[in-house]
């Protein structure tokens, strides 16, 4: 448990942030809690408790997993606020064996989507589907937000980053980030990179989850074995990513599904052009 600033008067809101997602880092839950906590930080009128079971006026729940629904059951007086990141929809192409447990996995995030004070939908597609899947709790619009001067950069600071990286002057860069999942649409970036053997492409994540991930062993596969022109660079932290965006062209996510995409604004934040498959989510965003 660490309290994060100081916060001061009476009228001072004591907030628990709760995310279980420090486990694997490497992701956009995990991105959209700490820009939260980066925000709420710069706040007066909050005192900010990132984990542990002190009380609060109000605990924000990030995720859904055994801590988190412990948080949620065991809340005391607090008001509890859900954001929800995640839907049945976004496990199918994400996590082994989706579509045969996707029912349990509808009926456990009804559950605990109902057991919040409220619920912050990052998109409207997710206003809907929250509401198709029969939470009744009030649900608010909320998409996830970032503070842009942490991705925004200079013409010398891309040509650095250029050069750090290795990149020969005039050459075409395309960038995506996420998980390898097939859920991103690896199977395009690859096909099209095929297809475009003057540019370079390059993809910054990794099989976060191993063995628990959709076609783990298909998409290490297609790690170990890209088309020359196809760099897959990791699982790394933000600073570094931050580097591969200003590095490169244009961004490109050919994602089948998404509940929110925060990678897209981090790049749109980088001022780099975002190319996306046509899902109606991005509409709001």
């Amino acid at each position: 448990m660490e309290k994060d600033n100081p916060g001061h008067g009476p009228d001072t809101i004591r907030v628990n942030l709760v995310s279980e997602s420090g486990a694997a880092k490497a992701q956009g839950v995990h991105t959209a809690y700490l820009q939260m906590a980066h925000g709420l930080r710069r706040r007066q009128d909050v005192l900010l408790i990132s984990g542990g079971w002190q009380g609060a006026d109000i605990v924000h729940i990030h995720t859904v997993g055994p801590y988190a629904l412990a948080r949620l059951l065991l809340r005391g007086r607090s008001k509890v606020v859900i954001s929800a990141h995640v839907t049945p929809d976004s496990f199918v192409g994400s996590l082994v064996g989706a579509k045969r447990w996707y029912g349990l996995a509808r009926w456990y995030l009804r559950f605990f989507y109902n057991r919040g004070h409220a619920v912050l939908a990052v998109s409207s597609e997710v206003v809907t589907e929250l509401q198709k899947m029969g939470v009744r709790r009030p649900i608010e619009l909320m998409p996830n937000t970032i503070d842009t001067a942490l991705f925004a950069g200079t013409s010398a600071q891309k040509a650095t980053a250029r050069q750090k990286l290795g990149y020969a002057p005039g050459e075409f860069v395309v960038i995506g980030v996420g998980q390898v999942q097939p859920r991103k649409g690896i199977d395009s970036f690859l096909r099209v990179a095929k297809e475009n053997p003057d540019m370079r492409f390059v993809w910054v994540g990794g099989v976060l989850f191993k063995r628990l991930s959709a076609d783990h062993a298909k998409m290490e596969r297609l790690m170990a074995d890209p088309p020359p022109n196809v760099n897959f660079a990791g699982v790394m932290d933000q600073q570094a990513v931050v580097d591969f965006y200003r590095a490169s062209d244009v961004f490109w996510l050919p994602s089948y599904q998404e509940t929110f995409g925060i990678v897209i604004v981090e790049a749109a934040a980088a001022g780099l052009p975002v190319l996306l498959r046509d899902l109606p989510q991005y509409r709001d965003t």
